[in-house]
Order: structure tokens, then sequence, then C-alpha cells
């Protein structure tokens, strides 16, 4: 039992072996108890005196004869125990190789029939399940550099033909190797269509923001007074800073677009759609200017029709004034009046430089296209015609007062 060659040809039946060897060191160690005791008591019979059954010498011939077996038997179970141990350090190390390559092998079929995701939220799921992965596969190399010191231990004892340790070693460095290099190519493809779907979405976000500025900027709404006309010039104008702030979004698709894998990159469609963000902003930045232009326009409007309602409600007062007047016919009475007109000649000055502010404004609206012109124009000659009616009441009683005064002082004279 103890020089059988049989070291067992996978690691359940050398345990199986070691098990055996086990029970038969045990039958040893009490078999060593058993002959200790017989060899005494041998020993016993070469030291009588007198009458002597035995030759003293055969008796301690036929001891030291026992105890050298005995001696060699434990020395062959030692050896055979560590032929057996080695026996199965040199089996786990297959098996553990085995299980490493199977690992492997399970791992390059999941890669090679992984995608890479079809939208970003698939790709974000992909992305997570690859970092998994990867913890396993650090785990999985540490365990693999262990296994491959214990091949190491193994060709240094010279116990067993390195040539299938080598092999084996060799093989799985090999296949190991191409799956690193197969986990780093897949996630560099993940990395590439992360990228390229997290381009598409802020590019999807940046048309879905543009498209409802458009519609705000494009809006016909401008106001129907001076105050709702000022609160849409200010809502506006809060819109041009954020068109305004966009712009460098816009400008960078294209140095993002550069960054994409090629495969992403060349798409004709990616390529298309950066193009009509850019068309979609200009026509974004190109409407929200005209509709600046448009809500001044229509503030400009309805404070023209404000300083125009001033004005006329200040020559209805006059004109009615005018109108009721009669020039007196005493002295004391037209100083009197006199000082009134010379009054009015002040609000006459400071309403006229309001009126020719007013007629600024109108050739301005009528010479930028403003579609209200001809209402523009028509508000306009009648303020100037009620305007050029007041002024020539003015002139007239003006008149009439300095021929009274003229004949007053006549008489004086006289």
């Amino acid at each position: 039992l103890l020089v059988s060659k049989d070291l067992g040809k996978h690691l359940l039946e050398v345990e199986d072996l070691l098990q055996k060897h086990g029970l038969l060191e045990a039958d040893i160690s009490a078999q060593t108890e058993r002959v200790q005791a017989l060899n005494a008591a041998a020993l016993k019979f070469s030291e009588l005196e007198g009458y002597q059954p035995c030759d003293p010498q055969i008796i301690c011939n036929r001891v030291n004869h026992v105890q050298t077996c005995l001696e060699e038997l434990e020395e062959l179970a030692a050896k055979r125990r560590k032929e057996l141990e080695d026996s199965r350090q040199l089996w786990t190390f297959f098996q553990e190789m085995e299980e490493a390559e199977a690992w492997i092998r399970e791992k390059e079929k999941i890669l090679a029939a992984k995608s890479c995701g079809r939208d970003l939220s698939s790709v974000v799921t992909l992305t997570n399940k690859h970092k998994t992965m990867l913890g396993e596969l650090g785990n999985r190399r540490a365990l693999l550099h262990q296994t491959m010191k214990k091949g190491e231990k193994i060709l240094a004892k010279k116990s067993f033909s390195s040539v299938g340790i080598q092999e084996k070693m060799r093989e799985v460095c090999l296949r190991w190797k191409k799956l690193e290099e197969v986990t780093g190519l897949h996630q560099q493809r993940l990395e590439d269509a992360l990228n390229f779907f997290q381009f598409s979405a802020e590019t999807d976000d940046l048309v879905a923001w543009l498209q409802d500025t458009y519609r705000i900027v494009s809006s016909d709404d401008f106001g129907h007074d001076d105050y709702s006309s000022q609160a849409l010039l200010r809502k506006h104008r809060a819109v041009v800073d954020e068109v305004e702030k966009h712009r460098a979004a816009v400008l960078s698709l294209r140095k993002q677009l550069a960054l994409l894998a090629p495969d992403h990159r060349q798409g004709v469609d990616v390529q298309i759609r950066v193009v009509e963000v850019e068309q979609l902003y200009g026509e974004v930045a190109e409407v929200a200017v005209l509709r600046t232009q448009w809500l001044q326009d229509a503030l400009a409007v309805y404070r023209m029709f404000s300083e125009v309602h001033a004005c006329e409600v200040w020559v209805d007062e006059k004109e009615q004034w005018l109108e009721k007047m009669e020039v007196p016919e005493e002295l004391d009475e037209v100083e009197v009046v006199q000082h009134r007109f010379e009054s009015l000649d002040q609000e006459m000055n400071s309403v006229m430089g309001r009126i020719l502010d007013v007629n600024q404004v109108v050739q301005q609206l009528v010479d930028g296209g403003h579609p209200s012109s001809d209402e523009v124009r028509s508000c306009q000659d009648h303020l100037n015609s009620r305007w050029n009616r007041v002024v020539e009441l003015v002139e007239n009683k003006k008149s009439q007062l300095s021929s009274v005064l003229k004949i007053q002082n006549f008489l004086l004279e006289c």
C-alpha cells in the first residue's frame, strides 16, 4: 500500500487516497505501540540470568529488525503522504485552472452576446452591469494570480512533469489576456455609445427648448396698451438673454460631434441633426430680434397714442376756452386777458414740443414700415389739425386784443 504509485488522476481521487492513507497511518501508529511493547517484553528474555530459552543476541537482532522495519514503514508512510499532498496540490492547481477557464469562457460568451444599447437608459444599465463585471474580473484576477503562484511552486519542486503545468499556465494566461482585451474593447464601445446617446439626448433637449422658444418669440401678442407692452417687452428681453446663453451650447455641437467615435460621428442622421439645430437657433435668434423691434414699435405706438391723448385733452380745454372767450373792451380787463395769453404762450411752447416729438415718432414708425402706419399717420394728422386750429384761434384772439388795445390807447391820448 505504501509503495503504490497510484497518486490519483483527479482531485476527488487524491482526496480519497489521502483519506485512506490517513487510516493506514492511524493503523501504523497503533501498531507502533504494540511493537514497542513486544520489543520491550522480548528484550527482558535477553537479560535473564541462568537458564535462557533463546540466545540473547538472536532476541536483540530480532528486536532491532522489527524496529527497523517499523521505521522503514513510517518513512514510507511519510513519503507517500508527501507524494499524495503534492498530488493534491497539483490537481487542486489543475481544478482551479479549469474553473478559471470555465469562468473565462462564460464571460467571453456574455461579452460576445452583449450589445451597446439602443438608447441612453439601456446604455446606462449595461454600463452599470459592466462595472459589476469589472469588479468580478478584479477578484478573479487575484484568484488566478494565487493559482499561478501555486503552479510555480509545483514547478519548483520538480515532483511532476513540467510540460502539462506550463502548457496549462500559458493557455490560461493567453485566454485571460484575450478576455481583458475584449473587456476593454467592450468598455470602450459602451463609453462611445454613452457619449453618443448623451449627445443625442442633449441635442434633443436643445431642440425642444428651441421649438418652445420659437413659439414664444413668434407670438403676435404685442400688448393692448403701454403697460401690457412694457410687461411683454421685459419678458421678451429675459427670453433673448436665454437665447444668447444657449448660443455657446449650439456652437459647441460640432466640437462635441468631433469627439464622438467615428461610427457615431460619421452617421448622416447625426450630422443632419446638428445642421437642423444650428438653423433652428438662427431662426429663433432672428425672430427674437424682430419681436424686440415689434414690441418696441408697439410700445412706441401706445406711448404716442397716450401722448396724443394728453395733447388733445389740453387742446380740447384751450379750444373751448378760446371759442367761449369774448374780448373785453375795458383796458383793465384787456390787460388781464393779455396776462392769460402770456401764460398760454408758455403752455403752447411746451405742448408744441410734445407734438413735435409725436411727429418724430410717427415718422420713424412710418419709415420703419410699421403695420399700423396708416392709423398712426391719421392720428398725427388729426392732432396737427387740432393744434393748428388752436394756434389759429389764439392768433385771432390776440389780433382782437391788439385792436382793442390800440383803440383804448388812442382814446387815452385824445
